[in-house]
């Protein structure tokens, strides 16, 4: 039975959709819900395995995998992933769980509301790294201020944006197990940051190419899937994450242009939504190729099993000695605009998918300036890929 594939899924029509091997996609318009259908012992079974495109292709196969595995062992997966959820209830509804306990908790219960079901933000990361291994065994009960102070010195002046995530967390995790009725107490944190005291942290702006060297390091990238999606960032100007994973699918060729689904967009889930991007010849041309190769993910890994990795797009950028990180490009874009005229204010933030204007302000003008932003990227192209030329505003 043939596989399944990403591009695949999205331009099937409702139904179920077959993977093999017992993995089935329910599809009903743009989501569906993963199912694992097997038989034990003469019963035939279906197990949810969670919602798409929340849960992806590829992690709806892992899990396949994994309960598979357990079926050849003899056992039901029903019946055992029950038996694990019942023993985690068991364990999280004693009087008094220890703080790494009370982590996962409070996780569980607030992931539905993160990006990535909290994964993509690495929520739990300053607790995982700086707080468990210090009073993760203790119980909630138990821990103090001088527990979150011995934690915390070692970075609070060092490190300190790091350790103000840190104790914003524990402070999340102790509030919300208060609520639960676990005998904790939030106002520790309040007790901490007086311990700890003041830091006047000055931030430091992210490193950037100054846009006159762009078209030099544009032309010097090499031509490995890293660099590839260096340029890509160059001429789109979309953060790492929404460029690194972007399909051809998602590519409109007639109108040239490239929709970034909301769930790649910086902000809280929910709160964001698709954005569209003009398109360029350069860029039409890479998609049109992996169009041609029969491949979705226009900046594939090495196995075509995902998309490259942040690793691979860093190391592109560090074989030509560029400073900072590809985040840095949309601030020589910036300062481009802002020392040539090529586009105003407004035209120059919404290419970089920020926001323009209040609340009230933005629910009257409701365009994305598509027009005006693709002729501010064909002079940004112009520039980039042919080196420096007369800059005049675009839009005018």
């Amino acid at each position: 039975m043939a596989k399944l594939f990403n591009a695949s899924i999205k331009a099937a029509a409702d139904g179920k959709l077959q993977d093999g091997r017992g993995l089935i996609l329910v599809k009903t318009g743009e989501t569906g819900r993963w199912v694992f259908r097997y038989s034990h012992l003469g019963r035939r079974r279906e197990m949810g395995l969670g919602s798409w495109p929340v849960v992806t292709l590829g992690d709806a196969r892992k899990q396949r995998d994994k309960w598979a595995t357990i079926l050849a062992s003899g056992e039901d997966p029903i019946d055992v992933r029950d038996a694990e959820n019942q023993a985690k209830k068991e364990k999280f509804e004693r009087d008094d769980p220890t703080f790494a306990e009370l982590v996962d908790l409070v996780f569980e219960a607030k992931k539905a509301s993160l990006r990535g079901d909290g994964t993509r933000g690495r929520w739990r990361s300053p607790l995982a790294l700086h707080m468990i291994p210090v009073f993760g065994s203790k119980a909630g009960s138990k821990i103090t201020q001088r527990h979150l102070v011995e934690a915390l010195r070692p970075i609070w002046k060092t490190k300190n944006p790091t350790a103000q995530k840190a104790i914003r967390r524990t402070g999340i995790v102790l509030r919300s197990a208060k609520l639960m009725g676990f005998p904790v107490d939030p106002d520790i944190t309040r007790s901490a940051r007086e311990i700890l005291g003041v830091v006047h942290h000055n931030t430091q702006h992210v490193r950037s190419v100054p846009w006159q060297e762009v078209p030099e390091l544009y032309s010097s990238l090499p031509s490995s899937l890293g660099g590839e999606c260096n340029r890509w960032i160059i001429l789109t100007l979309v953060r790492l994450e929404a460029a690194r994973c972007a399909l051809v699918s998602e590519v409109d060729f007639e109108n040239r242009i490239w929709t970034v689904p909301a769930e790649r967009i910086k902000g809280q889930l929910g709160k964001t939504q698709d954005f569209r991007v003009p398109l360029t010849q350069p860029l039409i041309d890479l998609a049109l190729a992996r169009k041609e190769m029969g491949v979705d993910q226009i900046f594939p890994n090495i196995n075509f099993t995902g998309s490259v990795s942040n690793t691979a797009i860093g190391k592109a950028l560090a074989t030509v000695q560029a400073p900072g990180s590809a985040h840095g490009f949309r601030t020589s874009f910036r300062t481009w605009v802002q020392e040539t005229d090529a586009c105003s204010y407004d035209v120059a933030e919404m290419v970089l998918g920020h926001r323009v204007g209040g609340i009230v302000e933005r629910s009257y003008a409701r365009s994305d300036l598509l027009d005006k932003r693709r002729k501010v990227m064909e002079a940004w192209t112009r520039f980039v890929t042919k080196g420096p030329e007369l800059i005049s505003n675009p839009e005018h």
